[in-house]
């Protein structure tokens, strides 16, 4: 008999982070192994944004906060989505926590009963699933593959929608994909919605800053206003400032949500750390330039190795507009035979036998729900990611 729940049972752990471990276990054994599997920037935080959390270090500043936040790191988001985004919050409608993950997680878990339904374009971040079922709904999966530039479809959306959604999840820019919508793709979106004021939509714009190519980010609230009540607008601190292990995330959302996120983080993780809301408020209130040249330099990283993938047979790389993923197309690999003798099925196998065998190590698409594909982060050095496409590129010119 075991004492885990039958809930915990059907929940993995993450295929990111399983691949992660395997890579660091494999590393520690003395093989020589890239890793392009972790969502993380490999850019330095901003100074002033470390010196705000030795400040507040040196002012014995170890008290915790309101559940919600602090007033300050509160008023720092509600400037930053009314100048970024043009989206007016009140205080009262902001909520910061420990890391985004907590806000998608606790928004569902605060609204959702079971039975209750919701719809995530696939391919998705490989938690959006596991999120939903802890939160005892059912995911149902839109597949949007790469023929739709990886984007859910307004005919999608209304083919999915059934008396019992209660939900449906929009990240972008996309993880995996990167994939970019438009303001009118949100608008098309929108329009479908108005047919439907029981679905309430959770967008994910964490990685907001990172846009190449003229492409431009678009908030679902601020295109689509009259929806805005049934709509809670997460974003963070991890991706375009760096700051993944500082564990920032924050949401404007409908007051009544609020009230019942801050009574759940009450009960469980209470307010997040204070040094990390001075950070986030000296990050949101200051020089936002570096975000521009960040950008820059992970479009010049996306250029080289969408480039490099497209030349691998039996590899199609498409080329995103933002965040920092690839998410290239190997059905021309599969059905093929590894060097070591292996078949290669699956894009599972496709991974884990370029690990074994090249040591590069990404995610298979199967985690995020969309095959035969898999997942490249070039958050990374440009010399570490022109090695590691080197060996993809062996790699599968050896299949047979």
């Amino acid at each position: 008999m075991t004492i885990v729940s039958k809930k915990m049972q059907r929940i993995p752990s993450s295929p990111t982070a399983a691949m992660s471990d395997r890579a660091r276990a494999l590393k520690e054994k003395g093989q020589d192994v890239i890793r392009l599997s972790s969502g993380e920037s490999d850019f330095d935080v901003e100074e002033f944004v470390e010196q705000a959390a030795i400040d507040a270090i040196k002012a014995h500043k170890t008290r915790p906060s309101a559940v919600a936040g602090s007033p300050d790191v509160r008023k720092a988001v509600q400037l930053k989505f009314k100048r970024d985004n043009g989206l007016d919050y009140d205080l009262d409608e902001i909520i910061v926590s420990n890391g985004g993950k907590q806000i998608l997680y606790s928004a569902l878990f605060a609204t959702v009963d079971p039975g209750d339904e919701v719809i995530i374009p696939a391919p998705y971040w490989v938690s959006y699933p596991h999120m939903v079922t802890l939160a005892d709904g059912e995911p149902v999966f839109v597949a949007c593959d790469h023929n739709a530039n990886f984007k859910l479809r307004p005919e999608q959306l209304e083919e999915a929608i059934t008396p019992k959604t209660k939900w449906m999840i929009l990240n972008t820019p996309s993880n995996p994909s990167g994939a970019v919508y438009t303001k009118a793709e949100l608008e098309g979106i929108a329009e479908v919605l108005r047919r439907h004021p029981h679905v309430w939509v959770m967008c994910d714009d964490i990685y907001e800053h990172l846009i190449y190519d003229g492409a431009e980010h678009h908030c679902l609230a601020a295109v689509a206003p009259d929806l805005k009540d049934r709509i809670v607008t997460m974003n963070g601190m991890s991706k375009g400032f760096a700051m993944s292990g500082w564990r920032v995330g924050f949401a404007g959302a409908p007051k009544e949500l609020v009230k019942a996120m801050v009574r759940l983080h009450s009960h469980s993780a209470m307010s997040m750390n204070v040094v990390s809301q001075e950070a986030t408020a000296a990050g949101l209130n200051g020089d936002q330039s570096f975000l521009k040249r960040n950008a820059e330099d992970f479009r010049k990283r996306r250029d080289i190795v969408v480039a490099a993938l497209d030349r691998c047979p039996g590899i199609h790389c498409h080329k995103p507009d933002g965040a920092f993923y690839v998410y290239p197309n190997i059905a021309g690999c599969i059905g093929k035979t590894a060097p070591s003798g292996k078949p290669i099925e699956t894009d599972e196998d496709f991974v884990r036998e370029l690990l074994d065998t090249e040591g590069v190590a990404v995610v298979h698409g199967g985690a995020f729900g969309l095959s035969p594909y898999f997942r490249v982060s070039y958050a990374s050095a440009l010399p570490e990611l022109e090695e590691a496409c080197r060996r993809i590129e062996r790699f599968c010119t050896a299949l047979k």
